[in-house]
């Protein structure tokens, strides 16, 4: 399941994903938040926490967060992937270059730091 994470800057589309996540997470949770901050921001700074292994994604999950990037392409401001899993880090990076937009992966134990940076680009509050 996708669930909208607490607690994050308005300009900030912040999701947690744990368990079983299927195409209706993002057809019913992902789009619609991602579009109202589109809408409401201009941009589209996005954050996808995985809480959850990495097979536990359907792969038509997996597409549709694929065509989600591809629908609002020119409206990327930053994306931050946050998991422990390195293959997805490196995904995420490779990734990067292809898109407009800023995209970076952070470890689970840089929640906080990933949420300030998908908000404004800093990294910490100093």
């Amino acid at each position: 399941m996708i669930a909208i994470l607490q607690n994050t800057p308005d300009n900030v589309a912040a999701f947690e994903a744990r368990g079983t996540v299927t195409q209706a997470d993002f057809e019913n949770v992902v789009f619609p938040t991602a579009e109202q901050k589109v809408k409401i921001f201009n941009e589209l700074n996005y954050l996808l926490y995985l809480n959850t292994e990495i097979g536990d994604f359907t792969f038509k999950a997996w597409l549709q967060d694929l065509l989600l990037g591809i629908k609002n392409l020119s409206k990327w401001n930053r994306c931050a992937i946050v998991t422990d899993n390195n293959n997805v880090q490196n995904f995420t990076e490779i990734f990067s270059v292809l898109m407009p937009g800023e995209f970076r992966s952070f470890s689970k134990n840089e929640l906080d730091t990933a949420i300030l940076w998908c908000a404004d680009g800093t990294e910490n509050n100093h």
